[in-house]
């Protein structure tokens, strides 16, 4: 069933208590994935409670804490965690992991062995999770306006189609919470980084600049279409909007980090 336009389904992983968002996509052998909500961490306001950002000013011991249930609630997978900086850069996340301290700066993460979730950090920026049908590759993509115009969704798929020896046409995608088109005002350097379209709608002049308002879900859409996605699902819930489940750093500034994570788990991942 779809879910109500006010919120989003929430479960629990299998094993753990910590509610989590539903991938709503089809289900592939050998392929996991969910994200993260604000709830059901130790974290204290403006951050509570289940930050998982390490950059935001929350007490680190919280955010550790947080992190550990987060991976409990993977299963105990390892998860990979890039300094992301708005750009385009794929990194692959392998068992072995990163270094403390060396964490490479991307803003997308792809894996073709199980055991390590690919993981992006968002309030308000669209995270988007990439899959092989065939279960050989998965990516996740941290897509703001900045990423999207610089490519970072092809990027991630270009990628998962090399590791899975597959065409996009093979690769389904899923779009998480981010800021909804109702909330989103831009200004000229967007809509132009962008490219324009139908997607930004006109909103008149505002400290006499020209303002529009962005659908992020609906770009991000037109450049999985253009690529030859053909599956794609979610891109219908708001941060903004709905406080209770989201952080949202347009709405309230200073504020946590939710994840949004894919991983490959077994057999299903072929070489």
């Amino acid at each position: 069933m779809p879910p109500e336009p006010s919120g989003v389904p929430t479960g629990a992983v299998a094993g753990s208590a910590l509610p989590t968002l539903t991938v709503d996509w089809p289900a592939v052998p050998g392929v996991a994935a969910c994200m993260s909500t604000r709830a059901g961490g130790v974290s204290t306001a403006p951050w509570d409670s289940l930050n998982l950002g390490d950059h935001v000013g929350d007490d680190p011991a919280a955010v550790v804490e947080n992190r550990r249930r987060w991976r409990h609630a993977l299963g105990g997978v390892q998860v990979q965690w890039p300094q992301q900086v708005h750009g385009a850069v794929a990194v692959e996340a392998t068992p072995q992991g990163w270094a403390p301290g060396d964490m490479p700066v991307a803003d997308a993460v792809w894996s073709r062995q199980p055991g390590v979730a690919c993981s992006v950090l968002v309030a308000d920026c669209l995270p988007v999770l990439l899959a092989a049908t065939n279960g050989r590759a998965v990516a996740a993509a941290h897509a703001g306006w900045r990423g999207l115009a610089a490519g970072v969704i092809e990027a991630a798929l270009a990628r998962v189609c090399e590791a899975a020896v597959c065409s996009p046409a093979q690769v389904q995608a899923w779009l998480g919470p981010c800021i909804g088109a109702t909330r989103f005002e831009v200004g000229s350097d967007v809509v132009q980084a962008c490219g324009g379209g139908a997607r930004f709608v006109p909103q008149g002049e505002r400290d006499g600049r020209a303002r529009w308002l962005a659908d992020l879900p609906g770009l991000a859409r037109d450049r999985l279409a253009r690529a030859g996605v053909l599956s794609v699902h979610g891109g219908t819930w708001c941060t903004v909007l709905d406080r209770s489940r989201f952080f949202s750093f347009r709405r309230d500034g200073r504020t946590g980090r939710m994840a949004a994570a894919v991983w490959l788990i077994g057999s299903g991942a072929g070489g």
